[in-house]
Formats: C-alpha cells, sequence, structure tokens
C-alpha cells in the first residue's frame, strides 16, 4: 500500500472510520438526499430530457420497441438502451401513468447511485476503505454528476457502465504487475458494462477505454497486460449485447439509424461545433469552478501531486484515464458541459489519495496551488450563494427571506471548509463540503427550481390549454413554441407546426391553437384565406431558456370551416 493511500489520521478521522464502515449505504443515503429532490420537483426540462421522455413513453403506446419516435419523427441520434430504461421505470413505477417526468428520471438516478458505488469499488483495487469512500462521495457531491442524476438523459447510466468497465481494466492493469490471475467473472462483468454502454450511447465508451488502454500501453511500452481481459470472449459478450437490436434496426430503419446517428451526428460533432455548441479547447477547464465543485477545492494540489507519484501503477492509471480523455474532448469541437463526467471519478479518487495521504510537510508548490484551488472554490461557491438570491428575483416571484437565510448557511459552511483547507486541514474541509452541497442542492432544486416560473413555459402552457380545453377536442395544435416539453405534457398526438399550419388544423377539426408571437400574423392571415374564425382565449408568457429569448403565446379556439358562421351580405 502506498503512503497516498494509507487511513486518514487527526480530529476527524474517527467521523469517517465511521461512515466508512457501512460505504455503500452512506452513499446510497448521502446521494438520494441530493437527489431525489430534484428528480421530484422539477418540471420536464428542454430539450434533451423532454426528447428523451417523450420517445420512451411513445414505445409504451405503441408498443414499438425498436424503432425509435419522437412524434412522428425517427429520433436516430442514439442507442435504444435508456429508451428501454425509462420505459421500464415508467411502466413499474408509473402504475400505468406515464405523464410524469419523475418514473423516466429513474434510470438516471440509479445510473448515478450505481456510478458512485462503482467508482468506490475501483478505488478498492488500491486504496483503504477511508480513500475508496471519500473518492466516491466526492463524485456524488460534484454538481455535474447531481444534475445528471436528475433529469432523464444518458449521461448518468453512461457513467456507471463507463466505471464498471474501468473498473475492470484497473485491476488488470494492476495484476501486470503482482503475476495474479484476473478472474473470469471479473474479465466478463467488465465487458458486459462496456455492452450496455454501448446500447445506452454508443461511441463514447470506446473512446475512454480505448484511449486510456493506448495511453497506457505506450507509456509502458507492453500491451501484452490486455490479454487477461479476454478480448476475444469480450468482444464476443458486446456482441451478444448490441447485436440483436443493431441489426434490428437496421433492417427496420433501412440504414437510416446509422446514417444519421454515425454519418450525421457523431461525424457533426467532430467536425465542428454542432447545434451552436462548438467552444475552444479550455471549455471543460473553465466550468470546473461549478461542474467540478466541491472537490475543485483538491483538485490542482491532487493532481501535482499524482504526477510527482506517477510512478505508482494506480495513480498512472488514473492519471492516463483523467488527462488523456480530458485532453480528448477538450479537442472535440462541439462541447456540452456533461460530455466531460467520465473523467470526474478519476479525479475524485485522486483528490481522495491527496485529502487523505500521509504528509508531514508540504512541498514548495502545494502553497500556490491550494491558494488558487481556494479561489476555484470560492467562485463556485459564490455562484451556488448567490442563486438563492437571484434566481427567484429574474425568473419568479422575488426572493423570499428563508431563502437568502438558507443560501447564507450554505455559504458560512462553504467558507468554514474554505478556511480548514488554507490550515492544511484537508479532511475537515472535505467533510465541511460535503454539510454545503446537503444544503445547496435540495435547496436549489427542490425550493428555488419550482418558483422559477418565468422558465416553465410549457407547464403554465399546458396547465392553461386543460383549462381551455372541451370534451371532444382534437389535440392542439402548436405553432412557433414547440419545445419538447411542451408535446410530453400536452401528448404524442400534438401538432408541431407553424402559423400556417396550426391555421390548417385549425379549419379543419377546430379546437385549441398556441400560436407564439412570430407565428401570429402568419397564423391569422392564412386564417382569413380559409376563411375560419378564431377567437383568442388566453396567452402565456414567460422567458425561453432553450433559445434564450422570452416568449408570448396566445391561445385560439378555432371554429373549424363547415361550423364558421357565414359573414353578413355587404
Amino acid at each position: 500500500m502506498s503512503e497516498a493511500a494509507e487511513a486518514p489520521i487527526g480530529r476527524f478521522a474517527g467521523l469517517l472510520g465511521l461512515l466508512s464502515r457501512r460505504p455503500l449505504l452512506v452513499l446510497a443515503l448521502f446521494c438520494l438526499t441530493l437527489w431525489t429532490p430534484g428528480v421530484l420537483s422539477l418540471p420536464p426540462l428542454d430539450r434533451d430530457e423532454s426528447r428523451f421522455a417523450q420517445s420512451s413513453k411513445q414505445m409504451l403506446e405503441s408498443g414499438e420497441f425498436i424503432d425509435i419516435h419522437f412524434g412522428a419523427v425517427p429520433r436516430y441520434k442514439k442507442p435504444v438502451g435508456i429508451y428501454w430504461m425509462q420505459a421500464a421505470a415508467t411502466e413499474v413505477a408509473g402504475l400505468g401513468d406515464r405523464s410524469h417526468i419523475w418514473t423516466y428520471r429513474l434510470p438516471s438516478l440509479l445510473g448515478a447511485m450505481a456510478a458512485v458505488w462503482l467508482a468506490f469499488w475501483c478505488a478498492r483495487a488500491f486504496a483503504e476503505v477511508e480513500v475508496a469512500f471519500l473518492g466516491a462521495a466526492l463524485l456524488g457531491a460534484s454538481l455535474l454528476l447531481g444534475a445528471e442524476a436528475t433529469i432523464a438523459t444518458t449521461d448518468a447510466v453512461l457513467l456507471a457502465c463507463i466505471l464498471g468497465a474501468q473498473g475492470m481494466l484497473l485491476r488488470v492493469y494492476l495484476a501486470r504487475g503482482e503475476g495474479k490471475p484476473v478472474d473470469l467473472k471479473l474479465a466478463l462483468a467488465g465487458w458486459v458494462a462496456f455492452g450496455l454502454a454501448v446500447l445506452v450511447k454508443g461511441p463514447p465508451v470506446v473512446a475512454v477505454c480505448g484511449i486510456t488502454v493506448v495511453g497506457l500501453s505506450l507509456w509502458d511500452r507492453k500491451w501484452s497486460w490486455l490479454r487477461q481481459s479476454r478480448p476475444l470472449v469480450g468482444i464476443a459478450v458486446v456482441l451478444a449485447i448490441v447485436a440483436p437490436w443493431a441489426i434490428a434496426i437496421a433492417l427496420r430503419s433501412h440504414g437510416h439509424f446509422y446514417e444519421q446517428s454515425l454519418g450525421q451526428d457523431f461525424a457533426t460533432k467532430l467536425q465542428g461545433g454542432q447545434e451552436t455548441h462548438g467552444a475552444p479547447p479550455g471549455y471543460y477547464l473553465l466550468l470546473t469552478n461549478i461542474t467540478f465543485w466541491p472537490a475543485i477545492l483538491f483538485l490542482l494540489p491532487a493532481v501535482a501531486a499524482a504526477i510527482r507519484a506517477h510512478a505508482q501503477p494506480a495513480i498512472r492509471f488514473l492519471l492516463v484515464w483523467a488527462g488523456a480523455n480530458w485532453i480528448m474532448f477538450e479537442l472535440v469541437p462541439t462541447k456540452l458541459p456533461h460530455y466531460i463526467l467520465p473523467v470526474y471519478p478519476a479525479l475524485t479518487i485522486l483528490a481522495a489519495v491527496w485529502v487523505l495521504g500521509a504528509r508531514e510537510t508540504s512541498p514548495r508548490w502545494e502553497k500556490p496551488l491550494r491558494y488558487v484551488a481556494a479561489l476555484q472554490f470560492a467562485l463556485g461557491a459564490a455562484a451556488l450563494a448567490a442563486a438563492p438570491i437571484l434566481l427567484p428575483k429574474l425568473y419568479g416571484d422575488g426572493t423570499a427571506w428563508w431563502l437568502i437565510a438558507a443560501g447564507g448557511v450554505g455559504a458560512a459552511i462553504a467558507f468554514a471548509a474554505l478556511i480548514a483547507s488554507l490550515r492544511r486541514a484537508n479532511l475537515a474541509a472535505a467533510l465541511l463540503s460535503f454539510a454545503a452541497v446537503l444544503v445547496f442542492y435540495p435547496i436549489l432544486t427542490a425550493f428555488i427550481g419550482p418558483r422559477l416560473e418565468q422558465l416553465w413555459v410549457s407547464p403554465r402552457a399546458a396547465a392553461a390549454a386543460a383549462a381551455l380545453a372541451r370534451p371532444g377536442d382534437p389535440p392542439p395544435a402548436l405553432a412557433g413554441y414547440v419545445e419538447p416539453s411542451l408535446v410530453f405534457l400536452l401528448g404524442t398526438e400534438t401538432r408541431q407546426t407553424d402559423g400556417r399550419g396550426a391555421a390548417d388544423a385549425g379549419a379543419a377539426q377546430g379546437g385549441l391553437a398556441l400560436v407564439e408571437d412570430r407565428e401570429q400574423s402568419s397564423f391569422l392571415a392564412h386564417l382569413a384565406e380559409l376563411e375560419t374564425d378564431a377567437s383568442e382565449v388566453g396567452s402565456v408568457s414567460g422567458f425561453n431558456y432553450s433559445r434564450g429569448r422570452r416568449v408570448h403565446i396566445r391561445f385560439y379556439r378555432v371554429t373549424p370551416s363547415r361550423e364558421a358562421t357565414a359573414p353578413p351580405p355587404e
């Protein structure tokens, strides 16, 4: 056991030791406390979450579990794995009700918890239980994983699968120097995780594991260590998991799935910034102040210490996992905050190794790095403390005193963690940072999020449409504002169109048309051409965060052409 992985010492070691006696249970309770409020309280989010949830809902409605659709349009960007999981979770937990977004979030919640447990398992390959527990807890506390755990997308589940594969590779890599055989069951479990990752999102697991393997093999100038991973058997396992659906969707879509998912979606991300999501290298480094919070408090000195200790096989593996893949993500032109998530477990484990490392004296380089890390931590804490004050004022009905007080409590605890870190009380700083997130995150998701009514245009529009609906109405038509969250809330048959299309639908069937102001003139002009009447019966205003602009939606009740009153004679 390396010096860095020795059991912690100091006044807080007893508390950490107590928590580490039941590590998986404590980690589960910690994560559920952080994430469950957001899962249950936040409305459907745009755009990816609602696209995933609506497509999963349509699987249940149609009984079609091979071909993926959003509305009438094929959704061929991601493989089917996450849709199956969301559909299964909704069928079980929804008890027949498919309209609640929280049921579609359950795979993300469980996947994120599995990722935290698997991070603990990865660290236990070389470290004491306290180190593994702290590294997993830092991952669970990270704001980015917390965000992904509360929304119905792929990335929390993908992270768990990647950790399963990387944990197997880590043990294979460590075994090559110890002369110990790797258990076949372990190798197969890693390949099963790899196959599930391919079924959930496709290329990312190939990139993360592949870059780690290539980086280590080039560094050591040896490739023979991979034999114990049973690659031939592993590839067969992956094919057995992926091939049935891969063949079925190729036949069902006549090859269009691969044309769109690989030839368009994936290739476009590599060539340039897709859908305005391009950013230069350094994007993820800048975001770590908030996305890697609170572990950012330890990141810089931990990485520096790891570089010095690179001769240790486990540290070398984590450095390559984190460093080589970080460079890869920074170089890919298309960037979104969650793309970097597969790197975070390696960094939080390195942070835990540094926090609990036995050091009598600190090297000269550590002090300035501590100050830089403290500044990064302070910036993230300031943003979290400001959120209860600014967000309700900008997008809600004003700031409540108790929200300001809660933000102040979180800020005070974060400040205490900062001071402890500067005094080299690393373990105290880590435990205090956990206390801070236990204040900040539930407050943000359970109490502040639902109060931001200006952002929740779709839930208010859906509620207004339900109140204005009449028996026998056809599904409403949407013009201008066609965000996926509104489609999810109104139902699969909702027509997504423009002003002219909404006028055509109203003239043919009547009912409600929800027309955003940009489409109003086209809608009314075409109604006049069709000699169809419509009366405005309501409206909703708010801020469309997906497009970064304010919106105003008018509700029209349209009289079908066959029922329209003839104009008086001139």
